[in-house]
């Protein structure tokens, strides 16, 4: 490795490396915050969903009897 570093002939580096990986990190960033977002949007709509679906239908109350019970004594 120090051979290496100590070479004479270095190679050359591009003068904007630094502001590329700059971008490419903005871009990194954007892009998991942008997921995350879509991520949160997805699991309240699908919670919000829920609610609804839990509110209109009652799934907690018992189911209504398919028979009637006997009428006796009239």
């Amino acid at each position: 490795m120090r051979r290496m570093l100590e070479a004479q002939p270095r190679p050359a580096v591009h003068w904007d490396l630094a502001d590329r990986a700059a971008d490419r990190g903005q871009r990194a960033l954007r892009r998991r915050r942008a997921a995350h977002l879509a991520t949160w949007v997805v699991l309240l709509a699908a919670l919000f969903a829920l609610t609804v679906w839990a509110v209109l239908t009652e799934p907690w109350s018992p189911p209504p009897r398919s028979t009637t019970p006997p009428l006796g004594g009239w």
